[in-house]
């Protein structure tokens, strides 16, 4: 299997990828607004390229619930970004994003992917993309993104993702974009209470079997608090185990914090996998 991410193309037989995250926000989950400032955004962005990343995630509004982030917001927070990192950079550049708006202006700036965690609820997003010649991330969120939803309800929770995910990437065929340059994500804690995030990680190969690259977002994540009883700051291990099993049952795309540490945990699973394969 391959993946296409702008002018690279990565074969993905048994080699996961590392995408190396990037907030451009205040109020993330994880850092806290760590690298809001901009030269220590760049800093970090060097160290993650340093450790190995395969391609960059620059998201200028926080997944979960906040304070409101106007579209010209997070184009301030992530179209400098864009710019700044393509001018120094030769790795392709996603921006988590649900508009099409701020889509469109980051791919001008030379971005190459749009990672939507809402589905591609925008009615312009994928229009936007393919125009571009750009790759898309189609995540499965139950209610919609920044929305609380504590108490999440599904009939069969395996089911609904994987037919969301079907129906969201056959619109992405369908607008025309081939099928190397569109990924598909579970949505782990997006809509999920921990059991479920937990299920759907078991399960993986569910979204393998559509046949597109299958992205992990688990990295930090609370289910992982749940599972490992632990803090946000101390995940580390458990987000290894996670990605690990998820290689295993064909995850391709890491979404990682610690590049480092992730990308040796790819490169080890894809020896594993091609002495199997061989």
């Amino acid at each position: 299997m391959f993946l296409a991410l702008g002018d690279t193309r990565f074969d993905i037989t048994t080699r996961a990828l590392v995408m190396g995250i990037l907030n451009r926000t205040p109020d993330s989950f994880y850092d806290g607004g760590q690298y809001w400032d901009f030269d220590e955004f760049l800093r970090k962005a060097e160290g993650l390229v340093e450790d190995g990343a395969d391609f960059l995630d620059i998201g200028g509004v926080k997944a979960g619930p906040g304070p409101e982030v106007t579209p010209d917001e997070e184009m301030e927070r992530v179209v400098p970004a864009v710019e700044a990192l393509r001018s120094r950079f030769d790795l392709p550049i996603s921006v988590d994003t649900f508009r099409a708006s701020v889509l469109r202006e980051a791919l001008a700036a030379g971005a190459c992917v749009g990672n939507d965690i809402s589905g591609f609820a925008d009615p312009d997003y994928l229009p936007t993309a393919a125009a571009a010649g750009a790759s898309v991330v189609a995540t499965q969120v139950r209610i919609g993104p920044r929305i609380p939803d504590p108490e999440p309800i599904y009939t069969d929770v395996r089911s609904e993702v994987v037919g969301f995910l079907r129906r969201r990437a056959d619109a992405a065929l369908a607008a025309g974009i081939p099928r190397e340059r569109i990924m598909v994500d579970a949505g782990l804690d997006l809509g999920k209470n921990p059991a479920m995030s937990t299920e759907l990680l078991r399960h993986s190969d569910d979204l393998v079997a559509l046949g597109f690259p299958v992205f992990l977002s688990a990295s930090n994540k609370g289910f992982l608090g749940e599972l490992a009883g632990t803090e946000v700051d101390d995940r580390r291990d458990a987000t290894f185990g996670a990605h690990a099993l998820g290689i295993a049952l064909g995850c391709r795309i890491l979404r990682a914090h610690d590049v480092k540490g992730n990308r040796r945990l790819a490169d080890m699973m894809s020896e594993v996998l091609a002495c199997r394969r061989g």
